[in-house]
């Protein structure tokens, strides 16, 4: 198994990077960055930091789909937003992440959900144990039942 990553970042124009990771593998994927306009950023991609909440619910929402799959309950959609409280001053760094799941499916029981995202914030999601280290994040859920 290969435990190291390379991304590279190439400047575009003004303040819009692309990024790539795994440069030269299959795995290569092009990310826009951009800087809002006030920065000189002309709108051609996620700002740095909010890319950073993208991987903490994508990282988690990968973690609980898998978890509960695995203990048959039967979801049939997943959202999983986040809301981040900002520094005024700079550093700008989140000085308090929430993350919100919304599973809807049928009989969908609340403690298999509770364990899979305790699973994931405690061990398996790498995004959520880096940032917990230095900002504190608190989860909730809800369940729409879809039956």
């Amino acid at each position: 198994m290969n435990n190291t990553h390379e991304t590279k970042v190439i400047l575009r124009n003004g303040m819009h990077f692309e990024g790539f990771t795994d440069d030269e593998t299959q795995d290569a994927f092009a990310i826009q960055l951009d800087a809002k306009e006030a920065a000189g950023g002309q709108g051609k991609g996620v700002s740095p930091a909010k890319l950073v909440l993208v991987a903490l619910a994508g990282c988690m929402g990968m973690d609980v789909i898998s978890i509960l799959r695995k203990k048959r309950q039967n979801v049939s959609d997943l959202e999983v937003h986040t809301h981040a409280d900002r520094a005024d001053e700079h550093p700008t760094v989140y000085t308090h992440i929430r993350v919100t799941f919304v599973f809807t499916g049928q009989q969908i029981d609340p403690a298999a959900v509770e364990r899979a995202i305790e699973l994931s914030m405690t061990k398996y999601c790498p995004v959520a144990n880096l940032l917990k280290l230095v900002v504190p994040i608190e989860t909730d859920y809800q369940i729409i039942d879809a039956g």
